[in-house]
């Protein structure tokens, strides 16, 4: 009879306090407004180091009172923007990992905000597995772009000439670091 040994799977946490997310929507047409948050948490796992069979989940908390958006002439909360009263979490959950190349991959996965789930694919660059200190640390940063209105995010503001002023499209940047 042959038996088949099991896959062994390292299970990696995201270190909240070496890792951000950074939002960010077009403001009107040459500037941008950006919020980034650094409470979350998440996990990776990896099986025997090979990052081509990763799956990546993680929960962004989106109402830290101490984030904001940046606009050019007063301040937009990153809480307003995101309704984060009604809805606190941003997660992401994955449901495939393709490696392209050594630092290239494709992430698709389920995407919730506003309490609105959709399949979304993301880049995730491997920048690579270190160890600092005694702790073996794998790091990525993840990039995505995604239509607004998909997730209900239809908060605008209005330019001085009286057109909105924010894009269309959210651009979502993740630096996560993970540490066994």
């Amino acid at each position: 009879m042959k038996t088949t040994l099991p896959i062994p799977t390292t299970k990696w946490t995201i270190d909240s306090n070496q890792s951000d997310v950074l939002i960010k929507a077009r403001h009107s047409i040459i500037a941008f407004i950006a919020g980034s948050n650094n409470k979350f948490k998440g996990h990776i796992d990896i099986h025997e180091d090979v990052i081509e069979d990763a799956s990546i989940e993680f929960c962004l908390d989106v109402k830290n009172t101490e984030t904001k958006l940046e606009q050019m002439d007063t301040p937009l909360q990153l809480n307003d923007f995101l309704d984060s009263n009604q809805f606190p979490y941003i997660s992401f959950k994955s449901s495939s990992f393709q490696k392209i190349n050594n630092n290239i991959n494709f992430l698709k996965g389920e995407l919730t905000i506003h309490n609105i789930t959709k399949e979304v694919e993301l880049e995730a660059e491997f920048i690579g597995i270190r160890t600092y200190e005694g702790v073996k640390k794998a790091v990525f940063e993840v990039i995505g772009q995604i239509n607004r209105k998909d997730f209900k995010l239809n908060f605008n503001s209005y330019h001085y000439t009286g057109g909105l002023s924010l894009g269309q499209d959210i651009k979502l940047i993740a630096n996560l670091e993970f540490s066994v």
